[in-house]
């Protein structure tokens, strides 16, 4: 059951747009939002290997101060804004009876409080990267790779998606990547009221194809219809266009089959649809 979402923000301008999502799918579940501002320390901004005078760190260190405050203020103001909006209820611990949402400051890098607090949560939500601002890559990657938890990535959009989670296409190659989707979003799953499972390039015969999968998930419940496509040699864009095509409101996969560097050099499945999402994505490594 989801009972507890993490969403790491920074003023990079992504923090409204993934708190939206994060809302969304907090009221589906009761879920409580734990949203956590990652102030960075003045020594992690002091150049690496660079020998420099006590006086020029001090001064580094206390501009870094300056422009944290300044943006945590910022975002804080951004922040209280938007639950005044939502009319969610402020709280440090979650209720599970109602969405609720909570704030929380760490200093340090974004990685590793990702790394350290997402752990103890149900998901993760984080900002689309933005590989032209160079924005965005290691927040998703750390997230991915570090928490063991499921990491909801959310395009930038103009209005609060009104649903989330309600037909889920679910991105099926009988993969080691996919089955541990399967097992992390499971309660995703089972509480959406339509679930498609995309079967793209689907080889006969192979004995965890897309039938054997839907006869797994209505063994627990869940009735799934098959959609099968060609991907014309681009199967991360077909996942894409068929999950709109069926009007699936959140695509869930497993990610990065191939190692993020070797995708993020020389593209991949995985890659396309992080660079080309205009729909939440629920990953799963």
């Amino acid at each position: 059951m989801i009972r507890k979402i993490f969403v790491p923000i920074r003023g990079d301008g992504e923090g409204e747009n993934v708190l939206r999502h994060a809302l969304a799918l907090a009221k589906r579940f009761n879920a409580h939002i734990e949203a956590t501002h990652c102030r960075p320390r003045p020594q992690d901004l002091m150049p690496f290997g660079v020998p420099m005078p006590g006086f020029l760190k001090e001064q580094i260190a206390k501009q870094a101060d300056e422009v944290a405050d300044a943006e945590e203020q910022a975002l804080r103001a951004e922040f209280d804004s938007l639950v005044d909006q939502f009319g969610i209820p402020m709280t440090d611990t979650p209720r599970g009876d109602v969405a609720s949402i909570g704030w929380i400051e760490e200093v340090g890098k974004q990685v590793d409080v990702i790394r350290n607090r997402a752990r103890m949560c149900d998901l993760i939500v984080v900002p689309k990267p933005n590989r032209d601002r160079n924005l965005g890559s290691n927040t998703l990657k750390s997230a991915l790779f570090a928490s063991g938890r499921p990491v909801m990535m959310c395009p930038r959009i103009e209005t609060s998606p009104q649903v989330l989670g309600d037909h889920v296409a679910f991105a099926w190659n009988g993969s080691l990547e996919a089955t541990r989707a399967v097992a992390m979003t499971a309660t995703v799953v089972a509480a959406a009221s339509e679930v498609t499972i995309l079967a793209i390039d689907e080889k006969p015969g192979h004995p965890a194809d897309a039938t054997a999968f839907a006869t797994y998930l209505a063994a627990h419940g869940v009735a799934a219809k098959i959609h099968r496509a060609d991907s014309g040699g681009d199967v991360g864009g077909a996942l894409l266009n068929e999950a709109d095509a069926v009007g699936a409101d959140l695509l869930i996969m497993g990610a990065y089959g191939d190692s993020h560097e070797k995708e993020t050099i020389f593209g991949g499945n995985t890659q396309t649809i992080v660079d080309t999402a205009i729909r939440p994505v629920l990953m799963v490594h």
